[in-house]
């Protein structure tokens, strides 16, 4: 039954994306499209098996620079977050500035952080730090506030302290919010590292666009755009996964035990 009900949401999608190339393979052979504007499938197909010991270095590269900004995200994401819920002063003093960090565009900031920290891996990850750890801070700071309020009666009941209370009750009940927020991180972290790289490096899917861009290989810069959204589909994946596994956990586990005392 589970297979079946996989197979349902699996298949419409995958159907749709045959079609769609399918189309977009005859539109190129029949409809006389230039390959220089629209290169078919076929030939972006064989641009990066042609590239593909290039595309997978640069590929690892923007892998491993993401996935450290994810980290050091998701970390500054959870402090945020719990320093503006058990502080509500500073979370009314410092939440308009947190909310302006990310109006800033990511190109306009680059170029600044790279001024004042120079053209190494700093700029990179502190930009990318900057864009990953808003969704983490704003969906787990939602999931603190949500939790159960016969629970919190029954903790307040029989004394627990705000630690007890933050430990065994709010933090677990952040969770579903927490990886909803990751989710969007992972997604975010691979564009971001793309422009990071756009503006200055000498590795990474994104300077390799560059380079394909400037001297009009259509069908490379075709081939590394499926790589990053097959890399953006792939951490997200991951991030699903991860969240299925620690929630499923959590559900096993009761939030608070009937027995517990101070």
């Amino acid at each position: 039954m589970a297979n079946k009900a996989a197979w349902r949401r699996v298949w419409p999608p995958s159907a749709a994306f045959v079609v769609f190339v399918a189309l977009w393979q005859a539109a190129c052979d029949f409809g006389r499209v230039d390959p220089w504007i629209l290169p078919a499938p076929s030939a972006i197909a064989l641009r990066m098996k042609e590239d593909a010991g290039l595309l997978a270095g640069h590929l690892g590269a923007t892998l491993q620079l993401a996935l450290s900004g994810v980290a050091i995200g998701l970390a500054a994401g959870v402090a945020v977050a719990i320093l503006l819920h058990l502080m509500p002063f500073v979370r009314s003093a410092l939440s308009p500035f947190v909310i302006a960090s990310q109006n800033v565009p990511l190109i306009a900031l680059g170029p600044l952080l790279m001024i004042w920290f120079g053209f190494g891996l700093t700029p990179k990850l502190i930009l990318l730090t900057l864009v990953c750890f808003f969704p983490v801070a704003w969906s787990m700071l939602a999931g603190l506030g949500r939790a159960e309020p016969h629970l919190r009666e029954y903790l307040a009941m029989i004394g627990a302290s705000r630690r007890d209370m933050l430990l065994r009750l709010e933090l677990p009940a952040s969770l579903p919010y927490l990886f909803a927020g990751l989710k969007i991180t992972v997604t975010y972290s691979v564009t971001s590292a793309i422009v990071a790289e756009w503006l200055g490096a000498s590795r990474g899917i994104g300077y390799y666009l560059v380079l394909k861009f400037k001297g009009y290989d259509t069908s490379a810069v075709f081939g590394a755009v499926l790589c990053i959204v097959a890399l953006c589909l792939a951490l997200y994946g991951l991030a699903s996964l991860l969240e299925q596994g620690v929630v499923r956990r959590r559900l096993r586990t009761r939030p608070v035990k009937a027995g517990w005392r101070k």
